[in-house]
């Protein structure tokens, strides 16, 4: 499955160069994948009180390039679930045509406690398993 979100870079979210702060690059593919589980329907805040969390447990990313200040970005994601509890993430943000960053990212279906548990139903039945 595939997903666009837009990002725009304010002053705040810049160095002294005016340049992305790379941290905030985590920020912004979390807000995209907050957003995907939004237009899936999940309520992330209605399983939390049924005990229902996602971690994220692996983040691998590469810094191919630099935002700055003003700049309109896209976060592109493509995911899928793989196994029983993890849901993975691959992550793009791009200005324009140009990647500038790009991460893979896990996360697992826990209890508040930190138990492993199954995807939640409603997001096992749209998302595609990983073809191996």
């Amino acid at each position: 499955m595939s997903h666009s979100f837009p990002v725009r870079i304010f002053y705040e979210d810049t160095d002294m160069a005016g340049i992305v702060y790379y941290a905030n690059y985590l920020k912004y593919i979390e807000r995209a994948r907050s957003d995907i589980a939004e237009q899936l329907g999940l309520d992330q805040k209605g399983m939390r009180e049924e005990d229902i969390v996602f971690v994220i447990t692996r983040v691998e990313a590469d810094y191919l390039g630099s935002g700055r200040f003003g700049d309109r970005l896209e976060v592109r994601t493509t995911h899928h679930a793989k196994g029983a509890v993890r849901w993975m993430f691959d992550q793009e943000v791009l200005r324009g045509d140009e990647v500038i960053f790009r991460a893979k990212v896990t996360a697992v279906c826990m209890t508040t406690a930190g138990k492993p548990i199954r995807l939640p139903a409603k997001l096992r039945s749209v998302l595609p398993p990983q073809a191996d």
